[in-house]
């Protein structure tokens, strides 16, 4: 209406529900010429009393085209080529001198970089994986990161990625985390291995439910000010560190007697947001000292930091456990559990998924939010779909077929209620939800990804894994369904696209057969594991225990172990490869299409 946006939204509408007025951050009181929330309700009243035929026009006018925009237009396949314009879009916005997108404030928007990273597992375009691994490290670097508590701010307000938004958002610990993983997963460096272990650290941590769901958000603000709670005057630093400790720290860290940076958040201009300018290597070459041990002097300074700073009045923690958050954080960590073999992320995922299914789960349905022992708000697409992908990679880490089941009974759910069986896509809400005046499709991939973006992807997995042809032509219809609002649009849609890329191969479904534990079996599974492969769907087969994966497909009972040993059967682009008993050669395979 307005061609801006923000919070908090006021809107006013005719009492049949048709908004004839929008516009955001209005205060109370009119001041400096801006007009305030009080003046202008009565300004409203003023026009429906007098000009209520006005109103009644404007609010027509205005349902008719959020109707037109919620009817998507048919277009047509989308080929490889959206691959590259997707690509050279990225490119074009691309800051090269700091790393992400746009050249003022910075969101970390880690669809984009997980897309790249697929278009450079792709097509070998080497600028495709700097771009991912100069955002990563900037945003590692950056005041945007919690040196101390570890995990990510919302955003930055500046190109640098220095000065955040203070708040933490559990769906950007999710996907961030995630990137971190597979670019570790990718190339093998340790450090974005580190960087994601600190943000599970954090989440298990700090925004955990004993019960077992993860906590939406922490706010920026303590005792009325943002950031108080995470920025440091370098007095401080001094009194909590010996000397030559507090040397160190404040240098790595770019600590200021009069403060590092000025954006009129902080009361006190001697504030000090941490972040890291010179590497280590760097740091200790100049000092002397080895790299090890200067990491090491370090940390220990971080961690009596870190102690001290829990002292300090605390941001306020949403509590409330929200589905579809909770569905990212699920996968992201099932992922993580896998690529780096280890327990407790999966036992973390697992939890979870157990208190989504057990408190806010019932009779087919999901709902959206959980608080205080009540759960409420019937589940929207995003529930669905992004609790699919939990499921999913769930899945994959465990290989318990009941988490792939309940991804489809989801996923039948999603069908059933939300498709739209006349132009195509997934409505936000379902048909015998609450009555809204548009029963909205969401394509846009803002802070993250849109249901339909997730869900695309989804189905395209879950139809090789089942076998399912009815399933894989839905998910070509989705694409159809949204192809023109995609081409048109592309950077807002790299999730969608992302999906696209799978659809168009090659991908690959993988069933391994053998004994669950033993050798030969892990070997098989570790190589999957570790190695950057995201167009592939797997299923393991236990040959103690075969009628648990057979249940998953009806080709898969037919498939065995070749002479005792953990076996490999590969399919892709609908022919199957001669089934291997070497890891190596699965690989290999994939590497022949």
């Amino acid at each position: 209406m307005t061609g801006t946006g923000g919070w908090p939204l006021t809107i006013i509408m005719t009492p049949d529900k048709k908004p004839f007025f929008a516009g955001t951050y209005f205060p109370k009181e009119s001041r400096f010429g801006n007009i305030g929330l009080k003046d202008l309700i009565l300004n409203v009243q003023d026009i429906w009393v007098e000009n209520r035929k006005d109103a009644l026009n404007s609010g027509d006018q205005i349902f008719q085209a959020l109707n037109e925009m919620s009817v998507s237009k048919k277009g047509t396949s989308l080929d490889s080529l959206i691959l590259d314009k997707t690509y050279d879009e990225l490119f074009k916005i691309f800051d090269n001198e700091n790393g992400g997108f746009g050249d003022f404030q910075k969101f970390p928007t880690p669809h984009n970089l997980m897309f790249l990273l697929r278009y450079w597992k792709r097509t070998g375009n080497k600028h495709a994986l700097d771009m991912v691994t100069k955002t990563l490290d900037s945003m590692a670097n950056g005041g945007i990161y919690d040196h101390l508590g570890f995990g990510f701010h919302r955003y930055s307000v500046d190109k640098n990625w220095l000065v955040p938004h203070f708040e933490k958002m559990l769906y950007d610990q999710a996907l961030i985390s995630m990137a971190y993983t597979e670019v570790f997963q990718a190339i093998g460096k340790s450090e974005y291995k580190k960087v994601a272990e600190e943000v599970y650290k954090y989440v298990i941590r700090d925004m955990s439910d004993s019960v077992g769901g993860f906590y939406s958000a922490e706010d920026a603000d303590s005792e009325g000010e943002e950031g108080k709670f995470y920025n440091w005057t370098l007095e401080e630093i001094y009194q909590e560190l010996d000397s030559e400790s507090a040397d160190i720290f404040v240098e790595f860290y770019n600590i200021k007697e009069d403060g590092n940076f000025n954006d009129g958040y902080s009361k006190q201009s001697n504030q000090n947001i941490l972040h890291i300018t010179k590497s280590l290597d760097d740091l200790a070459t100049k000092l002397g000292l080895e790299p090890s041990k200067l990491g090491q002097r370090i940390d220990e300074s971080r961690i009596k930091l870190y102690k001290a700073r829990e002292k300090r009045i605390h941001p306020h923690k949403d509590d409330k456990i929200l589905t579809d958050w909770n569905g990212l954080m699920i996968a992201s960590l099932a992922l993580a559990g896998q690529v780096f073999n280890e327990v407790n992320y999966v036992e973390s995922a697992i939890k979870a998924v157990d208190f989504i299914i057990s408190k806010m789960y019932s009779d087919g349905r999901l709902m959206h939010r959980y608080r205080d022992g009540e759960s409420s708000v019937d589940g929207n697409l995003d529930d669905y779909s992004f609790m699919i992908w939990g499921l999913l990679e769930t899945y994959s880490a465990t290989f318990k077929t009941e988490y792939l089941e309940m991804a489809q009974e989801l996923n039948n759910t999603l069908m059933n209620h939300f498709w739209d069986e006349t132009h195509g896509g997934f409505y936000f809400t379902a048909d015998d939800g609450e009555k809204v005046l548009i029963r909205e499709k969401k394509t846009y991939d803002s802070a993250i990804p849109s249901g339909n973006s997730v869900e695309l992807l989804n189905m395209a997995k879950l139809a090789k894994l089942r076998e399912d042809e009815k399933l894989e032509s839905s998910a070509n219809k989705l694409v159809i369904a949204f192809s023109e609002i995609v081409k048109r649009t592309l950077t807002s849609h790299t999730q969608f696209i992302t999906g696209v890329e799978f659809i168009l191969g090659p991908s690959y479904d993988v069933l391994i057969v053998g004994e669950d534990g033993d050798d030969d079996t892990n070997k098989m599974l570790d190589i999957l594991r570790k190695r950057f492969l995201p167009n592939k769907v797997v299923v393991f087969k236990d040959t103690k225990h075969p009628e648990s994966a057979n249940r998953i497909a009806e080709s898969i009972e037919h498939k065995n172990t070749l002479d005792g040993h953990a076996t490999a059967y590969l399919c892709t682009g609908g022919s199957c490869k001669l089934p291997t008993t070497n890891p190596e050669e699965i690989i290999k395979l994939m590497k022949r299409g």
